[in-house]
C-alpha cells in the first residue's frame, strides 16, 4: 500500500471539481513510478519525496493546475515536454488530465527523478554576477515587522547587509513551519537591538 498523507487527501478534496481528477492522477503516477516516495505538504500544496530529497510537487489553483520536478535543470527530457513557460511547474496551465503527456512517458520521467535523488546529483550552482540584487522584503516580513514597533525601528536602522541576511535567513526556509519559526525568532532578536549573527561578535 503507498504511504499517503492525510493532509494531501485535504488539499485535493478542497481544489476546484476541474482539479480534482488532475490531482489524483498525478498522484498515482507518482506512486506507480516510485513506490518508495513519501509524500508531503511544502509551502501549502503537495510534494512528493525520495532518498533525502524533493522529485516532484503539484499544486491547484482557481482555473489551472501546475506540477513539476525539482531537478528538471538537469533531466535528460528526450521527449522536449518540459516547459514551465505560462505557470509554476514543467507543464505549463494544466486544465485537465489530457494536458499531460502519456502516461508512459510521465512515468518514464519520474523514475528518471527519483533515480537523480538516489544517485546524489545536484543541480547546478547559480553563476555569481558578481553585482548584489536589489533587496526584495517579502510582504508577510514587512507584515510582521510593522506590529512590533522596536524590531521595525532596528530593522530600518539596518545597514542593507544586516538587512539582507535576516530576510534571506528567513526566506530561505525549506518549510512553511521552519520560516514561520526564523521569522519569529527574527522579530524577537531585532527588538533586542541584534544583528542576524550577533552569535558570532567577538566582546
Amino acid at each position: 500500500m503507498p504511504k499517503k498523507d492525510k493532509r494531501i487527501d485535504a488539499y485535493i478534496a478542497k481544489s476546484q471539481d476541474f482539479a480534482k481528477p488532475i490531482l489524483k492522477h498525478l498522484r498515482e503516477l507518482i506512486h506507480n513510478a516510485c513506490p518508495e516516495v513519501e509524500e508531503t505538504m511544502k509551502w501549502s500544496f503537495p510534494h512528493f519525496d525520495y532518498a533525502g530529497g524533493t522529485i516532484c510537487s503539484m499544486a491547484s489553483f482557481k482555473h489551472h493546475c501546475a506540477f513539476g520536478f525539482w531537478k528538471a535543470p538537469v533531466m535528460k527530457d528526450p521527449h522536449k515536454i518540459l516547459s514551465g513557460k505560462d505557470a509554476m511547474g514543467d507543464f505549463g496551465k494544466i486544465t485537465c488530465v489530457k494536458d499531460l503527456p502519456a502516461d508512459k512517458i510521465m512515468i518514464e520521467y519520474i523514475k528518471e527523478a527519483a533515480r537523480l535523488n538516489k544517485e546524489g546529483v545536484k543541480l547546478p550552482a547559480k553563476t555569481k554576477t558578481g553585482q548584489k540584487k536589489n533587496l526584495v522584503i517579502p510582504d508577510y516580513f514587512l507584515k510582521a515587522l510593522s506590529k512590533n514597533k522596536k524590531a521595525l525601528k532596528t530593522f530600518e536602522d539596518f545597514s542593507p547587509t544586516n538587512k539582507r541576511e535576516y530576510v534571506e535567513w528567513v526566506n530561505d526556509a525549506k518549510t512553511e513551519e521552519t520560516r514561520n519559526n526564523r521569522l519569529t525568532t527574527a522579530i524577537e532578536w531585532m527588538t533586542e537591538g541584534k544583528i542576524r549573527n550577533w552569535k558570532y561578535i567577538k566582546k
